[in-house]
């Protein structure tokens, strides 16, 4: 170890490609660190530990608390993840604990996709049963520009989705913990119900781990006006499934699209409470598998965000 300023340790191991990171991902890490620094990428939890008590960085998908015991020399501990469910948010005195949030960008995209897909009849499957829908397809396009989004959630991803639909020509207002705010300018709270009544778009962007549990819930939904459409790119959790299908099922909502579901699609979630299977069914509900974020520049959008912060 002598001579050498830092010691990069690198375990992303995911099913995903552009979750998972290779030799591209090492060689611009070695490309931004100070000279002299090490950058050594790992696959497996033993690797990651034999390797963890030389390390000053870690990049990991997962962190158990106990292994900060492990590493002595430690000073960033770093997660691609937005989300804070596989990496403790505090560790030691001396460790700096990071969060991805370069997401924004790539989401906003997968947003703005399906608003305009949604506004020009693209998902509309009860058309595919018609040999020639030109008449049926005219009575459901708008124009998206002009249409307005309540985003809950109005953080660095929720100001991108913002400004990628502002970009549209949709006018957006914000909803967080602190308040409402349309851009950078805080609104009135009594404007709530008034700007939830006027959504065409209903975005959610929320985390998991504030509080947010059934946020949109039935009472929630009964703001809305019939035409919106609910999208979620948060967490699952924050959609109170049943409420949503039975507004979907009566059209008192004009439709969803959910890349996450109140329990991510496994055996535990069909026998969870709160997850409805038959959301997916739904002609009115389009669902995705968590991909809203998907990208081949992923890790590298992470990668230079740690070295714009000041963490390579």
């Amino acid at each position: 170890m002598a001579g050498t300023l830092n010691f990069y340790l690198i375990w992303l191991d995911w099913p995903e490609r552009c979750f998972r990171a290779g030799a591209a991902e090492v060689a611009l890490l070695k490309s931004l660190a100070p000279k002299g620094s090490r950058v050594v990428r790992v696959t497996g939890e033993r690797a990651f530990l034999r390797e963890l008590p030389k390390a000053t960085h870690a990049i990991v998908w997962s962190f158990k608390s106990e292994w900060f015991a492990r590493a002595p020399r430690l000073k960033v501990l770093a997660t691609p993840a937005a989300g804070q469910e596989l990496v403790p948010t505090t560790g030691p005195d001396g460790v700096t604990i990071h969060f991805g949030g370069f997401h924004g960008t790539i989401m906003a995209e997968s947003v703005a996709a399906f608003v305009l897909a949604w506004a020009r009849g693209f998902f509309r499957p009860e058309l595919r049963e018609k040999a020639w829908p030109r008449t049926e397809l005219s009575g459901v396009c708008t124009e998206v520009a002009g249409t307005c989004a309540v985003i809950a959630g109005y953080g660095k991803v929720g100001r991108a989705i913002g400004a990628k639909l502002e970009a549209l020509g949709v006018s957006v207002a914000g909803i967080t913990r602190h308040g409402v705010f349309a851009g950078d300018r805080r609104l009135a709270r009594s404007r709530l119900d008034k700007l939830m009544a006027a959504a065409d778009w209903f975005v959610l962007a929320l985390p998991s781990t504030t509080g947010t549990d059934g946020f949109l819930s039935a009472r929630m939904i009964s703001k809305l006006p019939r035409r919106c459409v609910v999208v979620n790119v948060g967490r699952g959790n924050a959609v109170d499934e049943k409420a949503l299908f039975a507004a979907l099922k009566s059209h008192r909502l004009a439709g969803a699209y959910l890349d996450v579901r109140c329990h991510e699609p496994s055996a535990a979630a069909l026998e969870s409470p709160g997850y409805v299977p038959e959301l997916a069914d739904l002609p009115n509900c389009i669902v995705m598998p968590h991909g809203a974020a998907f990208s081949p520049r992923y890790l590298e959008r992470c990668i230079r965000e740690l070295k714009e912060d000041g963490l390579v």
